[in-house]
């Protein structure tokens, strides 16, 4: 996994609040930069706006004077960012040949219909603003009478100083957060309603690989969810057929036998004893197969509802009912089926006695699992088969005896309703002897 997948956030709410957050923010410094831009542009077109409006308003108003009233007048005009003077020189000797000073010095001189006019805009720094500010140099030649000395109307205008760092960042971040707090709040909400079929499909899918075949997904929400509950749905109930029909069927494979079986060993019986022999016990091989068929398919508890289970007292009766001393000190509580419970915790303590001498159990709660250990003091299984004997009809010797174990079904049941719980069943041999079965049962609390 990259580290870019670790950084991102495990849940569906989670990654759409990122993507809005991203978005936003991505968003809103773009607006930023192009304002920012827009505003340095405005300002300087404001600027050349302006004094192109000084200009053209000064001009007729000093000529309408007589020529040794224009300085005065011209000085009277002056303002903080604009110095307006009359003198027998140009301020602006030569034309610049800069696209913005050449287009105000065209358009000033359209408008003073063609009189000498050259203008500069020039960037330049400024003490005042510690940073750059723009400035406007123009002069316009005045009329003046004939034989009377040149005047130049000069004006040095400079921008207004710029806003101090921080004035508008800190407007700014307040929208941005405002509006990231608004779009959130609203697209989270419509997450979680978005996203809530989802967390309920998967709580029912946890529960049908438990094995609970009665959970069902209410079919709400978009059309994508309600289609995807739909099949949910319909697949468990399309499972719950078949495992239904397929217990059903073992069932009475095994109840059928009983009947021509036992018909059988009537009949072997009414034989002499030397003849008879091996035919009883190949019969009572055959009694203890249908027998096992029988307690498989009454294994699953199909009927069973789930509900509460305290397991301590659970295991406790068992172990009482066999006389195995049981150890426990703590509260667990799962969502489970007791019936299907007791049976796969019986089976494991009759194996337990089955082939060893004596057993114990205990139960400890591990965080949210409770971990239940039976121990024997038997042979133990050989390595290679501790989980083999999991599958139906697989037993660690050959016989089929009733007394040495039955047909092998046992801890195939064991499996199947553990499974069924959301836990797991293991076996391992202890050092010196016997042997171990490990159950693992997820807890509600």
């Amino acid at each position: 996994m990259t580290v870019f997948h670790r950084l991102l956030p495990n849940g569906l709410a989670g990654r759409f609040a990122l993507l809005l957050i991203v978005s936003l923010v991505s968003a809103n410094l773009l607006a930023l930069a192009v304002l920012s831009f827009e505003r340095v542009r405005l300002d300087r077109a404001a600027l050349v706006a302006r004094e192109e409006e000084r200009i053209l308003s000064l001009v007729p108003a000093l000529e309408a004077a007589v020529p040794e009233a224009r300085p005065r007048l011209a000085h009277a005009a002056s303002t903080r960012f604009s110095r307006v003077t009359v003198d027998p020189e140009p301020l602006v000797m030569t034309q610049p040949d800069a696209p913005r000073s050449l287009a105000l010095a065209r358009a000033l001189t359209e408008a003073l219909d063609g009189r000498d006019v050259r203008a500069a805009i020039r960037v330049r720094p400024d003490s005042e603003a510690a940073g750059m500010r723009e400035a406007v140099a123009a002069s316009v030649r005045l009329s003046i009478p004939e034989g009377g000395q040149a005047q130049w109307l000069n004006i040095r205008s400079r921008g207004r100083q710029p806003r101090p760092p921080g004035s508008d960042e800190g407007a700014f971040l307040l929208i941005l957060v405002l509006s990231l707090a608004a779009v959130l709040g609203v697209g989270l909400l419509f997450v979680r309603r978005l996203t809530q079929p989802l967390t309920e499909l998967a709580s029912a899918a946890r529960a049908a690989g438990r094995g609970d075949r009665s959970a069902r997904v209410n079919a709400e929400g978009p059309r994508e969810m309600r289609d995807a509950a739909t099949a949910f749905n319909d697949m468990q109930a399309r499972i719950a057929r078949f495992d239904a029909e397929r217990m059903r069927t073992l069932a009475a494979v095994g109840h059928d036998l009983r009947t021509p079986i036992t018909s059988l060993r009537i009949r072997a019986e009414m034989l002499e004893a030397e003849e008879s022999g091996p035919m009883i016990r190949t019969l009572d091989e055959m009694t203890v197969m249908a027998d096992g068929l029988v307690a498989y398919a009454r294994g699953s508890s199909e009927g069973e509802p789930f509900r509460d289970v305290e397991l301590g007292p659970l295991v406790e009766r068992a172990c009482v009912e066999r006389g195995v001393p049981f150890d426990c000190h703590e509260e667990a509580i799962l969502r489970g089926r007791p019936v299907a419970l007791g049976r796969a915790i019986g089976n494991l303590l009759d194996n337990a006695l089955r082939y060893g001498k004596s057993a114990s159990a205990s139960m400890i709660r591990d965080a949210n699992v409770a971990v239940v250990t039976i121990d024997d003091d038997g042979p133990g299984i050989p390595d290679h088969m501790l989980t083999e004997v999991f599958a139906p009809f697989v037993r660690g010797e050959d016989s089929r005896s009733a007394e040495t174990g039955g047909v092998g079904l046992g801890l195939a049941i064991v499996q199947d309703v553990i499974a069924a719980h959301g836990g797991t069943v293991a076996l391992e041999n202890l050092p010196e002897v016997g042997l171990r079965a490990t159950v693992r049962l997820p807890l509600t609390d």
